[in-house]
């Protein structure tokens, strides 16, 4: 099954659909996303990207409320804070400030959270967590 994203006039996702492999093959057998985009045309209209569900192509799978930015030919999930700055390697927004060393799950690792107030990780006191 292929996936398909459409995108509205901002290339933002509104929706995904599920796509029989079926319709995007050509005559020889071969699979081709444009083939697929018509497919969705014809029973939608408007305009259609591929995404995968296993993230082989355009970095993600698109989520509705995601952008398609075709400079980077990826789906980029939405700016979670105003002072968050895109990594256009990853396609993928970024603090402007680097997470903690210690940030994790794991024993000796802490908690954090974006404080976007003062652009800056506030420790999160976990209720279990001895008092220090």
């Amino acid at each position: 099954m292929a996936h398909f994203a459409q995108l509205d006039e901002n290339n933002v996702v509104t929706q995904v659909i599920v796509v029989s492999n079926n319709e995007l093959l050509d005559a020889n057998g071969v699979e081709r996303e444009e083939l697929g985009i018509g497919f969705c045309q014809r029973l939608f209209g408007g305009n259609w990207k591929q995404t995968s569900y296993n993230n082989n192509m355009r970095k993600r799978y698109a989520g509705i409320g995601y952008s398609y930015n075709a400079e980077l030919d990826a789906f980029v999930p939405p700016k979670p804070y105003a002072s968050w700055v895109l990594d256009n390697d990853e396609a993928n927004w970024k603090a402007p400030v680097a997470q903690p060393s210690d940030m994790g799950m794991g024993e000796g690792q802490k908690m954090y959270t974006w404080n976007e107030e003062t652009t800056s990780w506030d420790e999160v006191v976990r209720p279990d967590s001895p008092p220090n």
